[in-house]
């Protein structure tokens, strides 16, 4: 049997274990206090949802989170000549993305790793092997608050819902300009995050204003959740609906 690459899944299990378990202890106990019924209902509900957003991002489903990932190469004008950094790689989807669609590069994903995600370095190096893009990829566990790479370092930098997870650094804002600071001028950039959320990144305009004034040639802003493939279902702002991306050139 050929390995398939792991790539996870933006749903973790757990999220459909601990709603289906607490569902049917509800329903048990609804046979000695009915009220409780509700309880049953609204876990089954979370139950189902969770279910169906995870066969959706599933590369054996939907394949959204390939379609999503997608886009933020569409929105990366790079030639593809030199090298390139994934910021919070995960188990290295995009790393392999970039690597796989710019054969003269050569990427680095970082990330911190652990916690509540199902990613693990030993995964991101398998995950490369298995693409045989080994001598092309390297990974390193760092913070995206402080990336261990010189000013300018790199000729292209990429991101995946990462920036708002970042805990060490309350301003997400600072996490995109640490990212900008390892691009080269004339480098450029594409980051996917909640871009949406004014409680993280306030108004969009304003976000991209500031970018600018941290010596940026150019900076746009791209709609994620307004893209047709992505069913309305999950287009919730706790699922997909508050992404969107920011890119161009330092």
């Amino acid at each position: 049997m050929v390995d398939k690459p792991d790539y996870g899944n933006w749903v973790p299990i757990k999220f459909i274990y601990i709603p289906g378990v607490l569902g049917i202890l509800f329903v048990v106990i609804s046979h000695f206090y009915f009220p409780v019924i509700i309880l049953a209902l609204i876990f089954l509900i979370i139950l189902c949802y969770t279910t169906y957003a995870r066969a959706e991002f599933s590369s054996e489903g939907g394949d959204l989170q390939f379609k999503i990932r997608e886009l933020i190469l569409d929105n990366l004008n790079w030639n593809g000549s030199g090298s390139a950094i994934d910021i919070g790689c995960g188990n290295a989807p995009l790393t392999i993305d970039v690597a796989k669609k710019y054969p003269d590069s050569y990427v680095t994903g970082i990330d911190y790793w652990g916690g509540m995600w199902e990613y693990s370095m030993d995964v991101c190096i398998k995950n490369a092997k298995i693409e045989g893009l080994e001598d092309r990829v390297e990974f390193i566990k760092a913070s995206a608050s402080s990336i261990p790479f010189d000013d300018s370092y790199f000729d292209a930098a990429v991101s995946n819902l990462v920036f708002h997870e970042v805990n060490d650094t309350e301003d997400k804002r600072l996490v995109i300009k640490e990212a900008l600071r390892v691009v080269k001028p004339g480098g450029v950039f594409a980051f996917q995050d909640l871009f949406y959320e004014k409680n993280i990144y306030g108004d969009i305009d304003d976000l991209l204003k500031d970018i600018g004034s941290w010596g940026v040639e150019e900076v746009h802003f791209i709609s994620t959740r307004d893209s047709k493939f992505i069913p309305k279902a999950l287009k919730l702002p706790f699922m997909v609906g508050s992404i969107g991306i920011i890119q161009g050139k330092k």
